[in-house]
């Protein structure tokens, strides 16, 4: 699996954007908040989400994680394919999807084409709990040394777990002990959820 790629841009579109990668050209769909992102750039560090089916295989590009993070729980809605996901991203920042995914505003997400009602309904039935922080919070452990439990939190999403349980969880784990590794903390947690 591939997570990133760094290379020269050859081309950059709306669209897509080709990176030449050890002699190699790389085609990835981007959405236009990518594109935002590498405009005047020659060289980048770009994050890949690849799909492969029988008949395909695509890579999709990023600016930032939290862009790729966003595409990867949208695929999780029953309903959503890798173009709409693609198409949410290009209009609207990935913190306005979030926003209007916590906030359960199905307006903000019917807005975007492609998307009706009972789709935006199922994207915020489906993900307001593995986002799952209060909108304006920007972290989700407030002590300092808080790197492991963001790391153990991250994995567990990942591996499907509601993003509020895993909080609840992991916060209970801190007070209980310190200084727990990221792996101590994902298995301690994995038997409490």
């Amino acid at each position: 699996m591939i997570d990133y790629i760094k290379g020269t841009i050859q081309v950059t579109t709306p669209t897509y954007l080709i990176v030449e990668a050890g002699n190699i050209g790389y085609y990835l769909n981007i959405s236009l908040n990518t594109y935002t992102g590498l405009e005047g750039k020659n060289e980048c560090r770009i994050l890949v989400h690849e799909i492969i089916r029988e008949d395909s295989h695509q890579l999709f590009g990023f600016i930032d994680k939290k862009e790729r993070d966003i595409f990867r729980l949208l695929l999780s809605v029953s309903g959503v394919g890798a173009g709409t996901a693609r198409m949410m991203l290009s209009s609207l920042t990935p913190e306005e999807i979030e926003r209007a995914i916590l906030s359960s505003d199905v307006n903000i997400l019917k807005s975007i084409k492609g998307i009706g009602l009972k789709s935006a309904q199922r994207i915020v039935v489906d993900l307001k709990d593995k986002l799952g922080k209060p909108v304006g919070t920007s972290e989700i452990f407030a002590s300092p040394d808080n790197t492991n439990r963001n790391e153990a939190l991250s994995a567990l999403v990942m591996l499907g777990f509601a993003k509020s349980a895993v909080v609840k969880v992991l916060e209970k784990l801190a007070r209980e002990e310190k200084d727990l590794t990221v792996e101590d903390l994902i298995r301690k947690a994995l038997k409490n959820l």
